[in-house]
């Protein structure tokens, strides 16, 4: 999710970052606080930073997690799937999207528009 959404939903991804520590993913950085903060990538000739919400390890690979909420300026958060997702094919990486009930049709409608693949996390 983009910075403006993070401030709102910082109980989701707490319960993601629980979600995942059951299914024995290591090395958990989430964007919270409590945790180390992820790596972000900026953007050159502007100001926009991308963060992704979760990074944890499983089996030697690093997967990537966004958390998948409605939000207002869903451009943004086209732009930050799609970059995690080349960044992700190009090291040979993980990237899922995490969901809640209530925002599962939105999700979808976001990924078909990406023409992207992705079975999201239902939690």
């Amino acid at each position: 999710m983009i910075q403006i959404d993070k401030e709102e939903s910082r109980d989701l991804i707490k319960e993601s970052v629980i979600y995942l520590e059951k299914k024995g993913f290591e090395n958990i950085r989430a964007d919270i606080d409590g945790y180390e903060t992820p790596k972000s990538y900026h953007k050159k000739g502007s100001d926009i930073t991308i963060t992704p919400d979760i990074v944890a390890e499983r089996a030697g690979i690093k997967h990537y997690f966004e958390v998948s909420l409605k939000s207002q300026t869903p451009t943004l958060l086209k732009s930050k799937w799609r970059f995690l997702d080349v960044l992700t094919r190009m090291r040979n990486e993980r990237f899922r999207i995490i969901t809640r009930r209530g925002h599962y049709k939105f999700t979808q409608d976001m990924l078909d528009d990406l023409n992207l693949k992705k079975d999201p996390i239902k939690l």
